[in-house]
């Protein structure tokens, strides 16, 4: 992402698009897992600061900076206390991880609406240059990456969110089996991304893609 950054090969709408979507979407992410927790019944994202829509409870500045130089990256981890969920020890945590995924696919849809409303009689072609155009474009960058941050998020290797809930759906035995992956989650993840990008990509880009076009008629 900082290369394309530097050799100009971003355009700068999708720039400006993509530094929105990460500030919103890992706001809305972290702010959807403390919600989810404080629903089950833990107090402790609440009485961290954590129930808030502001950037600054939830941007982690490495993070970010990682997003720009390396193509991924996190936000502050939510912290909660798993046994005061009502919920049990395994199905609990689950509910809170899939509430981060699912709040960025929810932000993409609603703003996915305004695009709809956009195109009514509307030629983007035509309007290209006009702000409608420009505010058109941003948006599909803004929904794209939101929706690339959810299911990037739910690649089951940890710390993501995708480990958390397949722990929740798995027989006691196979989550077990997966918790002994958790120590070599970074380093994995690591590996999958700077060696195994072929696979990732269609892991990621195919679901991210159908909902775009699901959600606005068309993919990127």
């Amino acid at each position: 992402m900082l290369y394309r950054i530097l050799t100009g090969r971003i355009e700068p709408i999708e720039l400006v698009a993509l530094l929105v979507a990460l500030v919103a979407g890992i706001t809305v992410h972290e702010f959807a897992h403390a919600a989810a927790a404080v629903w089950l019944g833990d107090s402790l994202p609440r009485r961290q600061g954590r129930l808030s829509l502001s950037p600054l409870a939830h941007l982690d500045p490495v993070g970010s900076l990682m997003f720009l130089v390396g193509g991924f990256g996190w936000g502050k981890a939510v912290q909660y206390n798993p046994y005061a969920l009502r919920a049990s020890a395994r199905v609990g945590p689950a509910i809170v991880a899939a509430a981060g995924p699912l709040s960025n696919i929810v932000l993409a849809t609603v703003i996915a609406i305004v695009v709809r409303v956009l195109l009514v009689g509307m030629d983007v072609v035509q309007v290209s240059g006009d702000w409608i155009g420009v505010l058109f474009y941003f948006l599909i960058f803004f929904i794209y990456y939101n929706l690339v941050l959810s299911f990037f998020n739910l690649i089951p290797v940890s710390p993501l969110d995708g480990f958390t809930i397949l722990q929740g759906l798995l027989p006691l035995e196979l989550a077990d089996l997966l918790e002994t992956t958790r120590p070599y989650g970074f380093f994995i993840l690591l590996l999958l991304l700077f060696f195994g990008g072929s696979l990732i990509a269609p892991i990621l880009y195919f679901p991210v893609n159908a909902l775009m076009y699901i959600l606005v008629g068309f993919g990127l």
